[in-house]
Order: structure tokens, then sequence, then C-alpha cells
């Protein structure tokens, strides 16, 4: 069983420490897991503040927050990676999760290109400027065509994939966090979504992060219109915790895992 998507320290005063470190292995080793991926998110980056100035910009909110947050050094998760990459029970790989927002990506490939992780996985946060899944900005959804900001989320994931720059990418549905669901038929953009994560031999994830953090009610992982239109297309798809704390890793990697083996027919492929 593969976890590839774990946040280390998602912000967390305590330091890169191997103490820390061997905590997350420990879990994953009682969880049964054979592999890890840990990351970081890249806004807790001072390096990576241009590419946020978008949401930076949109509102006093999101600038307070971004601008908190922007506080440490990707060089210390660097060195730490250094000082840990040997004498390990299970494989464990390191990388980011990145925040891809078209209007900055120019700026973004500059950055990565400075550094040598052993995975990039982007993700889709924000439409036009609004972090969309931020607990703090959820009110926004109820001034927005639901429709209209689905079909954006799903122009942009495409995008990411053919940007080069990642070869994973995260939680594709993530854009159901708060509950809302669109009445249009996205099978067409599950069909494009599908053809650029294979034509960039990329990964993308049956994820249980907005179960795990958002709202137990939540369907656990990937929609299944989604997932059978990706099954469909052969796409590499990988189980992911999304956890943000020790406690949280491995959790509904099982049941994640039969939900790809047990797949869905097409006909769930259309959206009613």
């Amino acid at each position: 069983m593969h976890d590839v998507h774990i946040h280390f320290l998602h912000g967390s005063e305590c330091g890169y420490s191997r103490e820390f470190f061997d905590g997350y292995v420990k879990k994953a080793v009682e969880m049964g897991l054979e592999e890890i991926y840990l990351l970081e998110h890249a806004h807790h980056f001072r390096e990576f503040e241009g590419v946020y100035a978008p949401c930076i910009e949109f509102n006093s909110a999101q600038r307070k927050w971004l601008t908190a947050d922007l506080r440490g050094s990707v060089e210390d998760y660097l060195t730490f990676i250094e000082s840990v990459t040997w004498e390990l029970t299970i494989k464990v790989k390191f990388g980011l999760e990145v925040c891809y927002i078209p209007e900055t990506s120019g700026k973004l490939a500059n950055i990565l290109g400075q550094y040598n992780f052993d995975f990039l996985t982007g993700g889709v946060h924000s439409i036009d400027g609004w972090l969309f899944d931020d607990p703090g900005q959820r009110e926004l959804w109820r001034g927005v065509d639901v429709n209209k900001t689905y079909l954006r989320y799903y122009e942009i994931l495409p995008e990411l994939c053919e940007s080069c720059l990642f070869g994973g990418l995260a939680h594709p549905d993530s854009i159901k966090c708060f509950g809302y669901r669109p009445t249009c038929d996205l099978t067409g953009q599950y069909q494009k979504l599908s053809d650029a994560l294979n034509k960039n031999n990329m990964y993308t994830e049956n994820n249980g992060g907005l179960k795990l953090r958002y709202n137990p009610d939540l369907e656990l992982g990937l929609n299944p219109q989604l997932l059978a239109v990706l099954q469909q297309n052969n796409v590499d798809i990988r189980t992911a915790s999304d956890a943000h704390q020790l406690s949280h890793v491995g959790a509904y990697i099982r049941e994640l895992g039969a939900m790809l083996e047990k797949g869905f027919p097409k006909s769930s492929a259309r959206l009613l």
C-alpha cells in the first residue's frame, strides 16, 4: 500500500528533526504502508511568495493569511532531507505540493528549476485569485455561479498538466470541499483532464483528505463520474490520505485502494 500525499511539518514551529520524521515512518509502518510521499505546501516558503501574488491581492483576509504563512525557507527543508535519506525501514520520497496559478506560472517554473525533489505534485487551490477551499473564504461560495466555477476549475487542471512542471496532480475534485455541486455535465472536462494526464505521463490521486479534514459526511475519494472516466482512460491513480498530522498517516488508504480495484461501470461516467 502507498500513501502519496502526506504533509510533513505543515507549518509547525517545532522545526525539522530526525525524531519528528521517525514518528511519521513509524506510523506508516503501523498502517501497513510500503511507501510514503512526504511533502510540504509551497506556501510555507518565502521563496514562493511571488507565485501567490493573485491570491495575496484578492482580499485582505487572504493577504493576512498568506503573508503570515510564507515565513519558512525551502533551503531548510532540503537540508533536512539530505540528512535522513538513509537507513529507512520503508520507501520514502520527499517533495512539494505546489499551487498552480496560471497568472504566475512563469515565475513558478523559474523557482522550481532551482531545486531537485523526488517529486512535485501540483494542485489547484484558487480560481482567479480566490482561495475557494479556504474555510475563511467559504462564504464567497454563496455569491458565485457554481457551474461556471466548476468549469473554470476543470479548465485550469489540464493547463497544470500541460505546464510540464509536475509528476502528479493532487486531489482533482477538491472543489467539492464545501458540498457545492454543479448541475452541468462535466464528462467532457473529465475526458480532457484524462487526456492531459496521460499525455504528460502524470499520476493523479484518489485522495481522502476532504472527508478526513473538511466534513466526515463527504464522499470518500474521487466522485464516481470522474473516477469512471479516469479509469476508462487508464490514468495512473494513486492512493493518498492528504494527512496534515501524524495520526492521519495512512487514513482511508485501504478503502481508497478498494475503490480503485472495484472501479465503476461506464454508465457512471455521465453526471446526471
